[in-house]
C-alpha cells in the first residue's frame, strides 16, 4: 500500500480523498493555488503546497508544477479527482516516466475510451448499443449530410474528445448541420485540442443513466449498478439517484451487463462511468461515452451498495484485487444527491462568489454532506460553482425525497445566493415525484417559470 499520496484537486473532491487515505493510514499532500490558501483540504492534509496564482492553468492544470510538489513530498501516487486533468492521459504518461502511480486505468485505457470514436467502435464489437451515426470521425459537411439522410433529422454533432456538453449541436436540416458542423469543431478544438467530431442521431425525450464501473487490475471488472442522472441544465448535472426509479429488473440486468463488458474488453482497472441515452419511447438504450474516473455523483452508489469507491480506488491502484465478486454486489435503498452550486438561479444562474457569513449544513439518519466550506470561507471566483454535495440515503425513493426536502431546509448557507431554492421546488415537482422526466425537463421548467 501508498505511504503517502498527492492529490492533483480542490475543493470537496480533494477533502473526500483525504478522509479515505486517513482512514487506510496514508499521508496526503494537498496541492492549492493561492486562491486555495484557506480551503478545507488544505487545512486537513498532512502537507501542502502551493502551486500557483488563481488561474487554472497556471496550477491545478499545470502539470510540470503539480509534478514538481509530488517529487519535493516524495509521493507514490497522485489522486487526480474529477475535473482538472483526471481524465488526461499524458498526466497519466509524465507520472509513470516520474515512477510515481497515477490512481485511475492506463494511458492506454484512457486513451481508448476517453475518444468517443475508438470508444463507439469497441462497443460495437461488444454488442453494447450505441446510437445510429457515423462509426468514425466525419471528414466533411457532405459526410455529415450523408449519414443525416439515412438515419433521419435531427441529429447531434458531438466532439470525440472532452464532454460537459461543449462540442456538441443539434442539426434539424442541412443548412443548420452544416453550422453544427463548424462551431462544432471550433469549440472542440478550443476545449479539447482535438477538432475531431462524428454525428449521431438526436433522441429528444431522453434519460440519462449510468453505470458505476470498478476493475482491477488483475483482469476483475464488475458494476456497482446504476444511477439516473436525467435532472440536469444545459448537460450539467443537478440530482442523482440510485437506482434508476424506472428500470425494470431486465432493464438494469442488460445495461449494467453491457457496460461491465465494454470495460472488460477495455482492461479498465479503477473507478469508472459507462453513461447511457435512454429512449423515453422505445425504451431503448445508446452508449454516450465513458468517463475514466470516478464521478460527482459517487456517493449515491456507496450509499446503496455499501462500498467506498475512493478506498477501493487506491486499494486497486497499489495492485490489490477486487474483494468482492459481482454477485456479493447488492442494493440497498435509494439514495438522492443535489448539488449545491453558489449560483443565482432567479438570475440565469449567475456565479455568486463570495464570503459565507454562515455555513450551517443538516445532519441526522442517513444525511451525508460533502463540503469545503465552512463559516467564513471565501468562495472563490475562479472555479466550478459547486460549493456541496447533499446525499440522502434511505429504504424507499419517497423517503429520500422527504429526507433532501427536510435537509435543504436546515441548510443554511449565506449571504450568498446558491441553488438550494431551485432543489426545493425541484422536490416538490410532482414530475419529478413520478419521476416522469427527460433531459431537458429542468430547462423547460425554468422557461415557463415567473420572474
Amino acid at each position: 500500500m501508498f505511504s503517502r499520496i498527492l492529490i492533483a484537486n480542490r475543493g470537496e473532491v480533494a477533502v473526500r480523498i483525504i478522509r479515505a487515505a486517513r482512514e487506510m493510514g496514508i499521508e496526503t499532500v494537498a496541492v492549492y493555488s493561492t486562491a486555495d490558501a484557506t480551503s478545507s483540504h488544505v487545512k486537513l492534509a498532512d502537507q501542502a503546497i502551493c502551486i500557483g496564482p488563481p488561474p487554472s492553468v497556471d496550477s491545478y492544470l499545470n502539470i510540470p508544477r503539480i509534478i514538481s510538489a509530488a517529487e519535493v513530498a516524495n509521493v507514490d501516487a497522485i489522486h487526480p479527482g474529477y475535473g482538472f486533468l483526471a481524465e488526461n492521459a499524458h498526466f497519466a504518461e509524465v507520472c509513470a516516466s516520474c515512477n510515481i502511480k497515477f490512481i485511475g486505468p492506463s494511458v492506454e485505457c484512457m486513451n481508448l475510451l476517453g475518444d468517443k470514436v475508438s470508444c463507439k467502435q469497441l462497443a460495437i464489437k461488444q454488442k453494447v448499443p450505441t446510437s445510429p451515426g457515423s462509426k468514425g470521425a466525419i471528414e466533411s459537411d457532405a459526410d455529415a449530410i450523408k449519414i443525416a439522410k439515412q438515419i433521419g433529422y435531427p441529429v447531434i454533432v458531438k466532439a470525440a474528445a472532452g464532454g460537459g456538453g461543449r462540442g456538441m449541436r443539434v442539426a434539424h436540416n442541412d443548412i443548420a448541420l452544416r453550422t453544427a458542423v463548424k462551431q462544432a469543431k471550433q469549440e472542440a478544438e478550443a476545449a479539447f485540442g482535438n477538432a475531431t467530431v462524428y454525428v449521431e442521431k438526436f433522441i429528444e425525450k431522453a434519460r440519462h443513466i449510468e453505470v458505476q464501473i470498478m476493475g482491477d487490475e488483475h483482469g476483475n471488472v464488475v458494476h456497482l449498478w446504476e444511477r439516473d442522472c436525467t435532472m440536469q441544465r444545459r448537460h450539467q448535472k443537478l440530482i442523482e439517484e440510485a437506482p434508476c426509479p424506472i428500470l425494470t429488473d431486465d432493464e438494469r440486468k442488460d445495461l449494467c451487463n453491457a457496460a461491465a463488458r465494454l470495460c472488460r474488453a477495455a482492461k479498465y482497472a479503477g473507478a469508472g462511468t459507462v453513461e447511457f441515452l435512454m429512449d423515453g419511447k422505445s425504451r431503448t438504450f445508446y452508449l454516450m461515452e465513458v468517463n475514466t474516473r470516478v464521478q460527482v455523483e459517487h456517493p449515491v452508489t456507496e450509499a446503496i451498495t455499501g462500498i467506498d469507491i475512493v478506498k477501493m480506488q487506491i486499494r486497486v491502484a497499489a495492485g490489490e484485487k477486487l474483494p468482492f465478486t459481482q454477485k456479493q454486489i447488492k442494493r440497498n435503498g435509494h439514495a438522492i444527491e443535489v448539488r449545491i452550486n453558489a449560483e443565482d438561479p432567479a438570475r440565469n444562474f449567475t456565479p455568486s462568489p463570495g464570503k459565507l457569513e454562515h455555513f450551517d449544513p443538516p445532519g441526522g439518519p442517513g444525511v451525508r454532506v460533502d463540503t469545503h466550506c465552512y463559516g467564513g470561507y471565501v468562495v472563490p471566483p475562479n472555479y466550478d460553482s459547486m460549493i456541496a454535495k447533499l446525499i440522502v440515503h434511505k429504504p424507499t425513493r419517497e423517503e429520500a425525497i422527504l429526507g433532501i426536502r427536510r435537509s435543504l431546509r436546515e441548510f443554511n448557507v449565506g449571504p450568498i445566493k446558491t441553488t438550494i431554492p431551485l432543489h426545493q421546488d425541484l422536490m416538490l415537482n410532482g414530475n419529478f415525484r413520478r419521476s416522469d422526466i427527460d433531459i431537458h425537463f429542468v430547462e423547460r421548467l425554468l422557461e415557463h417559470k415567473p420572474g
